[in-house]
């Protein structure tokens, strides 16, 4: 293996084949896309009602912990779908091919957004933002600039020049190594908010909530969980008590447990679904998430995210009604017509954008050297059990264009 080769797991057990999918994850893009909609549709004032605007924040209030998810959701698959004969470059260049082309349509759309409503343009915070560094500029006006979501795009270009250059050390790290990762992220998190303290105040939602140096967090608690998983070493409960515990933590989060200790609570939530899920496709276990609707929303997510805010603002500014939102019933049926208008346009941008550039854009992926690829055992009661091929239900294989595809709203 070269230098500049992805390593290879520290164990292979036989039977992996390239043709391996996890579904379920893909399903789950589209919970976190849906998460961070809810919370953007209850902090965007679309809502005039104050009763119907309650209902939505009190059922939102943590959605943008999506964001959070698919951090952790893109650590996990990243390090799944590695393979040892890839190269740095090639998988840089196949993470620039599927996020950049649909970061560049809405980087011009916001532009000229912006031009039609005479909105004052920064240049430099429009460069930083075209070239996806934003999120490392503090100043109030920079990292959420132009079409704002796109400061997590910031954060996950930086996790993706870090994994190449940290998967061999992964791949030789003993197993507790990896479990004090997965248990030291949430500790690390909580810590967070007293830390902040240190840094000026004005900079201190940024440096929580934004720097991508602190978001890498989550990104590792993910690389951690897949590497214990495809070892065989990871244990935790199936996707229905997962499920459970993701709606319980939720739940008690939003009416009894302080606001500081949220995205800790919801990390180890997050990490034991989606390796629950990953556990669920490979065992061929029953999953919801792995229908073909579930699996078409998780497909069009990183355009819904891209697009929801931009649509929500361009068209209440069109409007008239920004800021100060629709009255009665108007309000809540605008979010549900954001919500399916959001859809059609991620459909669109998905079909017509995504998938072209990236056949495009993207190199062919390298043939593997040497050992094959590990097929996961993941959590069996003897420990490491080598395991076949999950089938698919009625979810279609042929829609898994890329094993490594982004799930962040990168992914």
């Amino acid at each position: 293996m070269t230098s500049t080769s992805l390593a290879a797991p520290a164990t292979t057990p036989p039977g992996r084949t390239d043709a391996d999918r996890l579904p379920s994850l893909t399903g789950l893009r589209w919970v976190a896309a849906l998460l961070v909609f809810g919370f953007h549709a209850g902090t965007m004032r679309i809502i005039a009602e104050p009763g119907h605007q309650a209902v939505v924040g009190e059922i939102f209030t943590l959605g943008l912990s999506g964001v959070q998810f698919f951090f952790i959701l893109s650590g996990f698959v990243l390090v799944w779908s590695a393979r040892p004969g890839d190269s740095r470059r090639r998988f840089w260049r196949r993470r620039l091919a599927k996020i950049y082309p649909n970061h560049l349509v809405l980087w011009v759309l916001a532009m000229l957004a912006m031009l039609w409503f005479a909105d004052p343009i920064n240049p430099v915070a429009a460069l930083e933002n075209l070239f996806l560094v934003q999120a490392w500029d503090p100043r109030p006006g920079y990292f959420y600039s132009v079409n704002n979501v796109s400061w997590s795009l910031s954060c996950e270009l930086f996790f993706y020049l870090c994994l190449p250059l940290a998967l061999p050390a992964v791949r030789r790290a003993r197993p507790w190594m990896l479990w004090a990762v997965v248990i030291a992220v949430p500790l690390l998190i909580v810590a967070l908010w007293p830390g902040q303290t240190l840094v000026p105040e004005q900079s201190r939602w940024w440096f929580a909530q934004v720097f991508p140096l602190v978001r890498s967090l989550e990104f590792w608690l993910g690389v951690a969980a897949a590497e214990l998983m495809l070892r065989g070493r990871w244990r935790g409960p199936r996707l229905p008590l997962a499920s459970l515990i993701f709606v319980a933590t939720w739940v008690a989060a939003s009416l009894w447990i302080r606001a500081e200790f949220w995205s800790a609570l919801l990390s180890v939530a997050y990490v034991l679904v989606i390796a629950a899920a990953a556990d669920a496709d490979v065992h061929g276990r029953r999953s919801p998430l792995r229908s073909r609707p579930m699996v078409w929303l998780g497909e069009v997510s990183f355009a819904f995210y891209l697009v929801h805010v931009f649509v929500i603002m361009t068209i209440l500014r069109l409007t008239g009604d920004w800021g100060t939102g629709l009255p009665g019933w108007w309000g809540p049926l605008a979010v549900i017509g954001f919500l399916l208008l959001t859809l059609a346009l991620a459909g669109l941008l998905h079909r017509y954008v995504e998938q072209p550039m990236m056949r495009r854009l993207a190199p062919p992926r390298a043939a593997p050297g040497g050992a094959p690829r590990p097929l996961a055992s993941v959590g069996s009661p003897a420990g490491a059990l080598p395991l076949q091929r999950a089938p698919q239900g009625d979810a279609d294989p042929t829609t898994y264009a890329e094993q490594d595809r982004t799930v962040h709203p990168g992914r």
